[in-house]
C-alpha cells in the first residue's frame, strides 16, 4: 500500500457545465472535448495518452480517440467509478502498465429529457434482484434508498430534518461563489422544510439536481507530473469498499462501506481527518452527505446532525465541503463523482477565485455509488510525501 502513495498525480483537469444546466453537445464529442481540454490543462495531448478508463466502454472511447492503450478500464460503480479508476490509473502507473491515463464522464439527462429521448434507466434483466425483491414493493428510485437511510438515523440517533437541510443551506452558500453554478440564490432551512416531500423524509431540495454535464481528469506519474505545465496533485491515499447492491441487503443503514475505504486511503496516506483541509463528499441527498462525515471520521457515527448545525461545511466553517456548490446545487448528470475529482484538484492548484480556500494542501474526494453500496476515497495532495 505504502507504495502507491506519491507515485502518481493528477496533472490536468476540467468539466463541462451551465447555469442553466443544458449544454450544446452530447455523447462522444462532448467527451472529446472536455478530454481536449484536460490534456490542454496537463500540457500533454492525445499522442501521450495509453490508459483509457471510461465508465461504460473504455474499448469504444479509445477507438473513437483514435488510439491504442496499454491500460484499459471499463470499472462502473455508479457514482464512485471515477475515484475507483483514479485508483486503479494510480496502481497502474506505480506498477509500470502506462503513463499517462485518461478517465471522462458526460451525460446530458436534462436536454435529453427536454428533446424527448428515451430516458436511459439501469439494467432490470432477470439477474437484478431488484425487479424481484424491491421494486414490486413500491420502491421510488433513486430517491427511496436514500429516504430509508434518513429514516433510520433519525429512529437511531434523533437527527432532524432541520439538520438535514443545513447541509443543503451550507451547499447553496458555497454555489453562491461559483458562476457556474445551476443555483446560485440563497437558502434557509424553511426554504428546504417548505419544498415539496419527494420521498419522506427527504424534501426537493434534500435532493442532488438533474442537469447536463461532463468532466475529465489526466494522472501520470510523479516524476513527469513535475514537468507539465500545472502543479501536480498527488494520489496519496485510496481505498474502495462495497457492501450490497440493492438497499434491502445494506447491512446497516445508518453506515456505508465508506468506514472501511476512508480508513484504508488516510492510512496509506498517512493522515488524519484533522488533516484534511476539503472534503468533496457525493452529495446525492443531504443524508448522503451526512452519512461520509461520520464514516470518514470527522465526528462520530450519530453525530452528524449537531456537527453540521453550526455551518461547519460553509464558506467560514471549519470543515469546507463541497466548495463549488456540490450535486446539490452546482450540477448532477447521474454520476457525480468525476466533479469531485476536479473540484478538489482545482482548490488544491489555487484556481477557484471568489470561492478559493486558502493554501490547502491535503483535499478528500469520496465517491458514492449506486445506492451507498460503493464508496471510494482518494486522498490527494500538493506534496509526494508527508
Amino acid at each position: 500500500m505504502a507504495g502507491l502513495r506519491g507515485a502518481a498525480a493528477i496533472v490536468g483537469v476540467a468539466d463541462e457545465v451551465s447555469p442553466t444546466g443544458e449544454l450544446g453537445s452530447s455523447g462522444r464529442a462532448l467527451e472529446a472535448a472536455v478530454i481536449k481540454q484536460a490534456l490542454d490543462d496537463a500540457g500533454l495531448t492525445l499522442a501521450d495518452v495509453d490508459g483509457v478508463c471510461h465508465s461504460a466502454s473504455s474499448m469504444g472511447l479509445a477507438e473513437y480517440l483514435g488510439i491504442h492503450p496499454t491500460f484499459t478500464d471499463s470499472t462502473n460503480t455508479g457514482g464512485s467509478s471515477f475515484e475507483v479508476h483514479a485508483e486503479h490509473a494510480a496502481a497502474a502507473i506505480a506498477a509500470g502498465l502506462c503513463e499517462v491515463v485518461v478517465s471522462v464522464y458526460a451525460s446530458t439527462p436534462r436536454s435529453d429529457r427536454r428533446d424527448g429521448k428515451p430516458r436511459r434507466r439501469p439494467d432490470l434483466g432477470v439477474n437484478n434482484p431488484l425487479v424481484d425483491w424491491e421494486l414490486p414493493y413500491g420502491l421510488r428510485l433513486p430517491m427511496a434508498p436514500y429516504a430509508m437511510a434518513a429514516t433510520r438515523h433519525m429512529a437511531e440517533f434523533g437527527t432532524t430534518s432541520e439538520q438535514l437541510a443545513q447541509i443543503a443551506v451550507s451547499t447553496r452558500a458555497w454555489a453562491g461563489l461559483n458562476e457556474r453554478a445551476r443555483y446560485r440564490q440563497a437558502i434557509t432551512i424553511d426554504d428546504v422544510l417548505a419544498s415539496p416531500m419527494e420521498c419522506s423524509p427527504l424534501h426537493l431540495l434534500d435532493c442532488c439536481l438533474v442537469t447536463d454535464g461532463a468532466g475529465a481528469f489526466v494522472m501520470t506519474s510523479a516524476a513527469r507530473a513535475r514537468t507539465l505545465a500545472k502543479p501536480p496533485v498527488y494520489v496519496l491515499g485510496a481505498g474502495t469498499c462495497h457492501d450490497h447492491s440493492i438497499i434491502s441487503q445494506m447491512p446497516d443503514l445508518t453506515t456505508t462501506p465508506g468506514v472501511i475505504s476512508g480508513a484504508n486511503a488516510f492510512a496509506m496516506a498517512g493522515i488524519t481527518p484533522s488533516d484534511v483541509d476539503l472534503l468533496m463528499g457525493y452529495d446525492s441527498f443531504t443524508i448522503t452527505a451526512l452519512l461520509h462525515l461520520e464514516d470518514l471520521g470527522f465526528c462520530a457515527k450519530g453525530e452528524g446532525g449537531p456537527f453540521v448545525e453550526d455551518g461547519k461545511t460553509a464558506p467560514g466553517g471549519s470543515l469546507p465541503m463541497n466548495t463549488n456548490g456540490g450535486g446539490l446545487s452546482y450540477t448532477h448528470p447521474g454520476m457525480y463523482g468525476m466533479f469531485l475529482i476536479v473540484e478538489a484538484v482545482k482548490q488544491l492548484r489555487g484556481e477557484c477565485g471568489e470561492r478559493q480556500l486558502e493554501s490547502p494542501e491535503i483535499a478528500v474526494a469520496h465517491g458514492s455509488g449506486i445506492v451507498l453500496s460503493c464508496m471510494s476515497t482518494l486522498v490527494l495532495g500538493t506534496e509526494a510525501t508527508r
